[in-house]
């Protein structure tokens, strides 16, 4: 099961620098600070384009000009749980950061197994043949795993990390993880525009569908174009 939370993300320390006031319709503190940012670069502070006199419309310029560097300076982070499969797809997007649950220290006896969603969405009786195969799977593999962490203790040399080191040799790529991962606005667009893709793994796109929710709630006017997309 794909679980995505949103953690933490940029919010104001203090009222935004003058000459800077929000316009008429303000954003949300992080897009509030993009527009400052953006603003700042060229001291354009009396909002003289009706074309970008609103903190939306300002954004909607920024991106559609291809400025997204300015998005740069708000960040969201995220708790994401899902394969271990699905990790190794996430990890390719470089400019995001990763905190993820270590195979060589966490016991991974029992730990279960994540469906593909594919699979979820077999109608009966092919869903229960196709799980059944995943659990005769899954459980093959625990029982080589707990085997081989048995017999490393057994040998007496070997440290606890040393010992699930070994063993997780034969975790399938359908064994959870839980990891923190971290970026700013312009990474995540960059990830849920890539993600959403139909063409995307499976997992992907559960996991990009639930980061463009937590991301809209931090600045909505940065993903508008991203929503209004038919994906």
């Amino acid at each position: 099961m794909v679980n995505v939370e949103l953690l933490a993300h940029t919010t104001l320390h203090s009222v935004l620098p003058e000459p800077y006031t929000p316009s008429s319709e303000p954003g949300t503190e992080a897009e509030e600070l993009i527009e400052w940012a953006g603003r700042n670069c060229y001291q354009s502070w009396r909002r003289p384009n009706p074309a970008t006199a609103t903190n939306a419309k300002y954004i909607a310029n920024i991106i559609g000009n291809g400025h997204e560097s300015v998005l740069e300076h708000v960040s969201i982070t995220f708790l994401i749980e899902c394969s271990r499969a699905a990790l190794a797809e996430i990890t390719r997007h470089r400019h995001l950061s990763f905190s993820v649950e270590s195979q060589r220290f966490v016991n991974h006896a029992g730990v279960g197994y994540v469906i593909p969603p594919a699979i979820t969405d077999l109608d009966d009786p092919q869903f229960a043949e196709a799980v059944a195969w995943l659990e005769n799977a899954y459980e093959a593999t625990q029982e080589a795993y707990e085997a081989i962490e048995h017999i490393l203790e057994e040998e007496g040399t070997y440290t606890r990390k040393q010992r699930r080191e070994a063993a997780r040799a034969v975790l399938p790529e359908a064994t959870p993880t839980t990891m923190v991962v971290t970026g700013n606005l312009r990474a995540w667009r960059d990830f849920i525009k890539k993600r959403l893709s139909e063409t995307a793994d499976a997992e992907l796109q559960l996991i990009a569908d639930a980061v463009l929710t937590g991301c809209s709630y931090v600045a909505p006017s940065v993903f508008t174009d991203i929503i209004e997309e038919d994906w």
